[in-house]
């Protein structure tokens, strides 16, 4: 099946809760963590890696909702954060040299690394760091990390290399949090079009509708780029993508998305196929709120007669994960509870007529337009038939679902992606779309944000996803793969789905 996958809750809505932590000084610019491949002893640093991607860009202002494509392009290529999410998950120390936090977790203060400058030749200064962090903040901003800062209470600059943040609550996941927030010269202008970030590369050229280049940055404050530049190369159709691989038109694809045609790389020298981790979930999404759905037992029913494996290996042939709850493996609280809610059609006859449904029910899935969402939906409405259940579905478009369901929710069930790492947290939100409302799900949540340790966190949200799987909040689908395809001439590239950023930097090409 050919396949485009369009993101709304990545790029609109989704955010996250997790750990802070601490990493290295310059040499953080190296390939990103353990989930990169190997670089090659022999390569060219002149090289241009030319890469091969379905996300353009919208604008290449990230607060000003420029999309996954922006993300991919320019996070930690061309804008930094005071810290990095690594490509397995860890979060290292970027723009920020070294913090300190009050003993209350109110007050965090941050040492800037010294000798950066942005592409213009502006120094940093603690003055850009808050200019970034109120341009997120903003009125306007459309940041899909916005909600993420509403604790700040102040915004303080006692000098050009400190930043003290006061908090009007303990948040252990300030820190993670930061690592999404790109530090922006504050006289930049006209952001939407053009750059001013202390990155690796600077932008080259941005040809709307084909291509985006970015260039070693000759002033930058870390480790130069292990090739000469990179061209980001853009498709609207996955066959078209695959061709360019295969012509030699791209040296890499970001994310492929045409499952069946992988044969022609597998088992090919002159390509390497990399099954990496994502942290996108597929969703059967229930409105809690309505019945029957208001009901865990219905609930757990429709999710135990939906064949979710079979599902996930006729849209990827294989490749994907089942995780049975909203937290992926990357994430530090993930625990394996796909035996919660098992494929058992009989069980789910049960648990229907339990709750008072023996004869079955009807309702109404709002299924997105874009792939796979139809064919899952019409997959899902075969299963359920199985126990009496008759399911309509309604196609609607990305804006219409957004309105329908996210703003008005309006829907009884609806089918949709969540891309974002560490997103169990909001189940803990009653006013969410979904309006899974648990009081004990809420406590433990709103725990674990208080938490003095990062283990205390961890065991406070396992307790609070297990509970989530339980109740059946929503059918996590599947875990989509994360499957990047690159030939094997290059090395020392990401192979992992976190927040959609794509490190060029380390890309050797031998």
């Amino acid at each position: 099946m050919k396949r485009k996958t369009t993101s709304l809750i990545g790029a609109a809505i989704a955010v996250a809760l997790t750990l802070t932590g601490c990493g290295s000084g310059p040499e953080a610019t190296s390939p990103a963590g353990s989930g990169s491949t190997s670089s090659s002893a022999s390569y060219d640093p002149n090289a241009t890696i030319e890469v091969g991607s379905l996300y353009e860009p919208q604008n290449l202002d990230n607060t000003a909702g420029g999309g996954q494509g922006v993300t991919e392009a320019f996070n930690g290529n061309v804008y930094e954060g005071l810290f990095r999410l690594t490509d397995d998950g860890k979060v290292e120390n970027l723009l920020a040299e070294d913090y300190k936090v009050s003993p209350d977790g109110l007050t965090y203060t941050f040492t800037l690394r010294s000798g950066v400058t942005f592409h213009s030749g502006k120094p940093l200064t603690s003055a850009d760091v808050k200019y970034s962090l109120e341009k997120v903040l903003a009125k306007d901003s459309q940041s899909a990390r916005k909600s993420s800062f509403t604790g700040i209470k102040s915004i303080e600059t006692p000098d050009d290399g400190t930043v003290t943040v006061k908090l009007s609550d303990k948040s252990i996941s300030f820190v993670y949090n930061l690592s999404y927030v790109w530090i922006i010269n504050d006289q930049a202008k006209d952001l939407a079009t053009s750059e001013d970030g202390t990155g690796p590369y600077k932008l080259g050229t941005w040809k709307r509708g084909s291509s985006l280049s970015l260039e070693p940055f000759p002033g930058y404050w870390g480790t130069r780029p292990a090739n000469q530049g990179v061209v980001f190369h853009y498709y609207t159709e996955a066959t078209a993508l695959n061709n360019a691989l295969l012509t030699n038109a791209v040296d890499i694809v970001t994310s492929e998305q045409s499952p069946d045609a992988l044969a022609q790389f597998t088992g090919n020298k002159d390509y390497k196929v990399n099954d990496g981790h994502s942290t996108t979930k597929l969703l059967l999404a229930f409105n809690d709120r309505v019945k029957p759905f208001d009901n865990p037992l219905v609930r757990k029913a429709v999710t135990s007669a939906i064949d979710n494996r079979k599902l996930l290996d006729s849209i990827w042939g294989g490749y994907g994960t089942l995780i049975g709850s909203m937290v992926p493996p990357t994430d530090p609280w993930y625990e394996d509870l796909t035996t919660v809610n098992p494929h058992d059609v009989e069980l789910a006859k049960k648990q229907l007529a339990e709750a008072g449904y023996a004869g079955g029910f009807s309702f109404t899935l709002d299924t997105p337009n874009y792939d796979p969402h139809p064919t899952a939906a019409t997959f899902i409405k075969g299963e359920l038939a199985k126990v009496g259940i008759t399911v309509t579905i309604n196609v609607i478009t990305a804006d219409e679902w957004y309105t329908k369901v996210f703003k008005n929710r309006d829907f009884t069930a609806t089918l949709q992606e969540h891309v974002n790492d560490r997103d169990v947290v909001w189940y803990g939100n009653p006013d969410f779309y979904w309006g899974y409302d648990n009081p004990e799900v809420t406590r433990l949540i709103a725990q674990a944000e208080k938490s003095d340790t990062t283990a205390e966190q961890t065991d406070l949200l396992r307790q609070a996803n297990r509970k989530i799987a339980e109740d059946a909040a929503s059918d996590w689908l599947y875990l989509y793969p994360q499957i990047v395809v690159a030939s094997s001439s290059l090395s020392g590239y990401p192979v992992n789905g976190l927040n959609s950023q794509f490190y060029a930097y380390g890309i050797k090409k031998s």
